[in-house]
């Protein structure tokens, strides 16, 4: 039970206490709006999400330490000498796995190019899905996979940590935006935590994106298991990143084209992303090498 207790106990401190600190965040910026301008009017929610990050990076280490980890290199932190070939194989299938996705959506109408479509625009897309896939993909392979699943790996079979940590992946992608009307009060952020967590109830939001979603993040952990190390991981995810804001920001709906087959902008929410990322765990069971490495138990 101790390993379930320490990741109860740290998802906890990181939405109730993000929660709490969002507010605190929002008033700050607030102080700062005339030499800040833009982070004065970001939404509040935009505040909520970063609150959890923060304290879900402030609370890792003790909740790895929690688990018996002592070193870096126990949440796959090596020196990133020789990992070339990991980081750039899973940034290279990352890319063409949605990549392919995003051409069969545009050949089939499913969406269509932004007009007017200017150079500023294109170079202006890349940049910040370039630097956004970057700190995300870094950020959340050190999170999920490096520390819920390496931790939980330390003292339960690989197999239960990795459906665990995968299902929280997906689970926490769900979490949806809110509106805040009215003052930000002390305890706006719980009222938007708890306005975030209306998006489980809307089967068409879950179904397919929750279960590609969850096949993600079952990949993401099975190449840490494989290689010993997150660097394929985060090559992996920055390379779908990459894509999914690309798509997003170069692309526009079209109207009477339904969705559940190719996904809205997210991409990752259609049931030919889903398809494709079946095939790719099919690929990476067999490609991926198997790794002479045990998973820790607790006697």
């Amino acid at each position: 039970m101790r390993p379930i207790r320490a990741l109860l106990i740290y998802l906890a401190a990181v939405f109730i206490g993000g929660a709490l600190l969002a507010p605190w965040l929002w008033q700050l910026a607030q102080l700062g709006g005339p030499a800040f301008p833009h982070l004065a009017h970001t939404a509040f929610h935009r505040y909520v999400d970063r609150s959890f990050q923060i304290i879900a990076l402030l609370g890792l280490w003790p909740f790895m330490r929690a688990l018996g980890a002592t070193s870096r290199r126990e949440i796959g932190l090596i020196s990133p000498f020789g990992q070339f070939r990991n980081l750039g194989g899973g940034l290279l299938l990352g890319v063409v796995s949605l990549a392919f996705v995003a051409a069969m959506a545009l050949a089939g109408h499913g969406r269509q190019v932004v007009q007017p479509l200017s150079s500023a625009k294109i170079t202006g897309t890349l940049l910040g899905a370039a630097a956004t896939s970057v700190l995300v993909a870094v950020l959340e392979e050190i999170l999920f996979r490096g520390g819920v699943f390496g931790g939980l790996r330390r003292v339960v079979h690989w197999t239960m940590a990795l459906m665990i940590s995968s299902t929280i992946y997906a689970l926490l992608h769900f979490l949806q935006g809110p509106q805040i009307t009215g003052p930000i009060l002390w305890d706006s952020g719980l009222v938007a935590l708890r306005s975030m967590l209306t998006g489980f109830a809307d089967l068409h939001q879950l179904f397919p994106g929750f279960l590609s979603l969850t096949i993600a993040g079952i990949m993401l952990a099975l190449a840490y298991q494989r290689t010993g190390n997150l660097y394929f991981s985060i090559g992996l995810h920055i390379g779908w990143i990459f894509c999914l804001k690309t798509y997003g920001g170069l692309t526009a709906p079209v109207a009477p084209v339904p969705s559940w087959f190719y996904g809205s902008g997210k991409l990752i929410d259609g049931w030919l992303a889903f398809f494709v990322m079946v095939a790719l765990l099919a690929g990476c069971l067999f490609w991926l090498p198997k790794s002479d490495r045990r998973s820790l138990t607790l006697p």
